[in-house]
């Protein structure tokens, strides 16, 4: 009996990073017939950094509609009682920010928090500086997204380029209908995706947990504290 494929459980690779592949994989080619150990080998862990960084696996997304999912992969870096970007378009009342901090070797592919509508979207050229701290929710740069979801409920969550990225690459368009889970935008190479919830939704994640995009719940609609009731 034959054994699996082991190439059948890789995940696949989002095609933004196609010609970053192919050229990471030319120059270690050349670098094995001209110049030998030991530049072969590390353009070659150059070479599959690259796939791993743009790796898109499929993900088992919650499907209750309230549930808020995580946009991003990465460790929660930060959680704040803030005024929303003007730029959102959510109020200036104050909500909780919930920021996703994506080192190089997260997967940096960004999905929608839930299902609904993009109302808006907003980009701000910017600096970059880490992303891993709280003024780059203002400095860096970043491409703002306003989602308005079935319920007629808007959330709103933030692509941020950090010391490393340089591009923020958006999928998608004002007016386009998404489900939850389904693929925004990505970065390259390092950053930060925050997301506002809505007023009367606490986080349900803690500072320093790893989230899976697609699939971490950040927080419930109306939800104060995982055992309370809905606020209606």
């Amino acid at each position: 009996m034959s054994g699996a494929n082991p190439l059948n459980h890789l995940p696949p690779m989002h095609p933004e990073g196609q010609k970053f592949l192919a050229i990471a994989g030319g120059i270690t080619l050349i670098a094995f017939v001209w110049f030998g150990q030991p530049w072969s080998w590390l353009f070659l862990g150059l070479t599959i950094w690259i796939y791993t960084f743009f790796r898109d696996p499929l993900r088992s997304v919650p499907q209750a509609a309230d549930l808020i999912i995580s946009p991003a992969d990465g460790a929660v870096c930060l959680i704040s009682e803030v005024v929303p970007p003007v730029d959102l378009d959510l109020g200036t009342a104050t909500c909780t920010r919930v920021s996703i901090f994506m080192s190089v070797f997260d997967c940096h592919v960004n999905r929608a928090p839930m299902a609904g509508t993009i109302r808006k979207l907003s980009y701000v050229p910017g600096k970059f500086v880490n992303a891993d701290l709280d003024k780059a929710s203002d400095d860096n740069e970043r491409q703002l997204y306003t989602l308005r979801t079935d319920s007629g409920i808007d959330i709103g969550f933030v692509q941020i380029a950090g010391l490393i990225a340089r591009r923020i690459v958006r999928f998608v368009k004002e007016g386009d209908r998404m489900v939850a889970g389904e693929r925004v935008g990505l970065i390259r190479f390092g950053s930060r995706v925050d997301v506002y919830l809505p007023q009367g939704t606490a986080p349900a994640v803690a500072l320093g947990q790893r989230c899976v995009a697609g699939e971490t719940v950040l927080g419930r609609l109306g939800y104060i504290t995982p055992h309370t009731a809905v606020v209606r």
